[in-house]
């Protein structure tokens, strides 16, 4: 299970180290691409197939699926750990999600998340200031 937070940086050249922790779940190989709120979304290859085969189920007749599909397949990559567990973030997904020096790296269960430091930062305080709200709208979703 990918759990946890984490801050790394990210060099010029797109390369980021992923903690220890979080590596052994990822697997020597993952892909990564575009997340929801500015983020980048690292899947592990056997939730990746997961994912891939809702994206099929998806009506090619309806815009917005097509729309997603396109937009969230065009940016992934497969990457893999160097030496020294990095990866290389491909130049669309580090404009994407803004990381430009400090990234924070979040376990969510199935998947990781790439933040910039700073738009993490905002997230986490707007989540935190009511998060007893969010709480208590997850009755709805049957938590």
């Amino acid at each position: 299970m990918l759990i946890g937070e984490f801050k790394h940086n990210i060099d010029a050249k797109g390369r980021l180290i992923i903690p220890a922790k979080l590596r052994e779940d990822l697997g020597e190989h993952f892909v990564i691409t575009r997340g929801l709120d500015g983020c980048v979304f690292g899947y592990p290859l056997n939730n990746w197939t997961i994912i891939q085969e809702k994206l099929k189920k998806l009506p090619l007749a309806k815009k917005e699926a097509r729309a997603f599909t396109r937009f969230f397949y065009s940016a992934a990559s497969e990457v893999e750990f160097d030496k020294q567990g990095r990866i290389n973030i491909p130049k669309t997904l580090v404009d994407y999600a803004d990381l430009q020096k400090s990234c924070q790296i979040v376990g969510v269960s199935d998947r990781i998340e790439i933040w910039s430091q700073e738009k993490w930062e905002t997230f986490a305080d707007n989540v935190e200031a009511s998060f007893e709200d969010i709480a208590e709208d997850m009755l709805d979703f049957g938590f």
